[in-house]
């Protein structure tokens, strides 16, 4: 990688552009594909930016999704290699894009010393020689693609089901695969059988002679074990996943997954002393796999690791990268607050500069029941509210990807759509419930958020291509890091924060990133507690009693790990033994 770090999906808008963004300056972005709407839009739009020809692939077409999707990745590439193609073209003055990529580069880069050796040079001759080696080591950063594999909705036409190759994610990963993209999809959210399966009969995933590939597979995972599970999955049908992307359960953007207690800093751990084994056992597996079929694979191919949720300084990244021998660290929820990589709506991003530490919360706002980083202040979250008020709680679920329950028949609805909750309620009122229980269960029905339109928003309202009386309400998910970054940035300002050239962090009483998750995760397992303790089971117990004691586990993990935490500030160091006390003191009080 040029960079040490990567941009992650930032829910449907955020990222969607961010490889025409900043792909020419070699950082590497991940777009979700599962909007195809948006998609559709934002590629007309692009289209007309650059005075293209813009042919509209409508809904009535054949396997449309896919098509949609495909058409956007072939231009987004497109772009970006005229864009790659002017810079190699530009003089090193100092604001050409030529001379930011350069700027931007870590000093660990080979390119960077010879680009300081190059400003300084005076002889003609010599500094055009330096220059034209300089160009050679330009390259853009990936444009990767996500889906969620859980987001998987049967489709039909004419109310006949079609076949599972057209569901939501399969559409979306074939999109992905007929494109002239080469780069990776992430896959998120857990394993999905029939995706993975889908998966790995399209070639575009298998080998070529010399062992690379035209589209790469990686996982975006939360602890070792699931990873191993889905790997083996995926090599036992000859597909090799190239990099495990480790996520913080709870200490980022979008969803967040509690993972039973266990801590970040353990489950690196664990990925360091077993990631040599693990690359070993999967090409064991793949390779048995490819001689069935006649094909003899002699060169394993490499995987690489990175992390990410919650990193905010550029000690902490280091440190992720040399004590955990990781390949690169994910910078998501902070890229929000820079115009030049994502795309986000002015009123948001005030709101975001101006927020407090409570208006980032973990909610139930998720149709999919899986815990949702959620902004108070978000337009969507204001638009929720109202609908209450006026006695109309829900929204209008007109895209669908997120139709699930089948409560009420046979037709499966969104958990935040109107039709849902109208239902619902009314199942509610015929209840003999008290005013208290009726409160908390009726605020457990509306808290769900439609995130289809809410996700997809910022980028009608940024680049005015709303359409007529559609809901613009946003909907955005950044972590509970993102309070530390409180204004906006230039992309310069926060590489240079990144790689330690400058710090642009609002407070120097910032807790150590693993810290930060340690009183997440515990906050977690406290709420949950008090939201289960007039309903306890024995599958509730036990897994609270798990939960604490993986808690118990991590926290002796990291006092050990005080010992080793090189290129920390003195001052956050010697916060952590308190701190430590004080989680043990705040895990203890958690009362069954």
């Amino acid at each position: 990688m040029t960079h040490t770090f990567h941009i992650p999906v930032l829910g449907l808008a955020f990222s969607i552009d961010s490889a025409i963004k900043v792909a020419r300056y070699g950082i590497s972005t991940v777009m979700s594909i599962v909007d195809d709407e948006l998609i559709e839009r934002i590629r007309a739009y692009y289209c007309k930016l650059n005075k293209l020809a813009f042919h509209p692939i409508h809904k009535q077409e054949e396997d449309y999704r896919a098509s949609r999707i495909t058409a956007y990745l072939d231009l987004v590439k497109t772009l970006v290699e005229q864009q790659m193609e002017t810079l190699k073209q530009q003089p090193f003055t100092a604001d050409s894009d030529l001379t930011k990529y350069f700027q931007l580069l870590p000093e660990s880069h080979p390119a960077r010393p010879i680009y300081h050796a190059m400003e300084i040079e005076t002889n003609t001759s010599i500094k055009r020689q330096l220059q034209e080696l300089l160009v050679g080591y330009v390259k853009p950063g990936e444009i990767d693609v996500n889906i969620m594999s859980k987001v998987d909705k049967l489709n039909f036409k004419n109310d006949v089901a079609l076949d599972q190759k057209y569901s939501d994610a399969s559409a979306a990963l074939r999109g992905f695969v007929n494109s002239t993209l080469h780069s990776a999809v992430i896959l998120s959210a857990g394993m999905n059988p029939h995706l993975y399966a889908y998966l790995a009969e399209l070639p575009a995933f298998f080998p070529k002679t010399d062992g690379t590939f035209d589209k790469k597979v990686v996982l975006k995972v939360s602890d070792f074990r699931s990873s191993l599970i889905q790997a083996k999955y995926l090599a036992k049908r000859g597909v090799w996943v190239s990099e495990f992307r480790v996520e913080s359960g709870l200490n980022c953007g979008g969803h967040a997954f509690a993972t039973d207690g266990f801590l970040l800093g353990p489950i690196l751990e664990e990925f360091k002393e077993k990631k040599e084994n693990l690359k070993i056992e999967l090409f064991t597996i793949y390779q048995d796999y490819w001689a069935s079929q006649g094909v003899r694979l002699t060169d394993l191919p490499p995987i690489k690791y990175t992390v990410q949720g919650g990193v905010g300084t550029a000690m902490e990244h280091q440190f992720l990268l040399d004590y955990y021998e990781f390949d690169a660290v994910g910078w998501g929820s902070p890229f929000l607050m820079v115009p030049e990589a994502t795309t986000v709506d002015n009123e948001t991003l005030k709101a975001l500069e101006e927020a407090e530490k409570t208006d980032f919360y973990c909610s139930g706002a998720s149709p999919l029941g899986v815990p949702f980083n959620n902004f108070r202040p978000s337009s969507a979250e204001k638009l929720r509210l109202e609908r209450i008020k006026k006695g109309r709680p829900g929204s209008p679920c007109k895209k669908e990807y997120l139709v699930a329950n089948r409560e009420f028949g046979e037709k499966p609805l969104c958990t935040a759509s109107r039709a849902y909750q109208h239902q619902k309620i009314q199942e509610l009122q015929g209840q003999a419930l008290t005013a208290e229980e009726y409160s908390k269960s009726f605020d457990t029905i509306t808290e769900k958020t439609c995130l289809c339109e809410g996700l997809a928003a910022p980028a009608y309202l940024k680049y005015g291509i709303q359409r007529n009386k559609e809901q613009t309400a946003v909907s955005i998910c950044p972590g509970p890091n993102l309070i530390w970054f409180k204004r906006q940035y230039s992309l310069k300002q926060m590489v240079d924060h990144i790689y330690g050239r400058g710090s642009i962090l609002m407070h120097s009483d910032r807790p150590f990133v693993l810290i930060n998750e340690l009183d997440l995760y515990i906050d977690h397992i406290q709420k949950y507690v008090e939201d289960n303790k007039e309903i306890l089971n024995d599958k509730k117990i036990k897994y609270i009693t798990k939960f604490k004691a993986q808690l118990q586990l991590g926290i002796d993990y990291y006092h050990k790990l005080q010992n080793k935490l090189f290129h920390i500030p003195k001052s956050t160091l010697e916060a952590i033994p308190l701190q430590l006390e004080l989680a043990m003191i705040r895990l203890s009080n958690v009362h069954i």
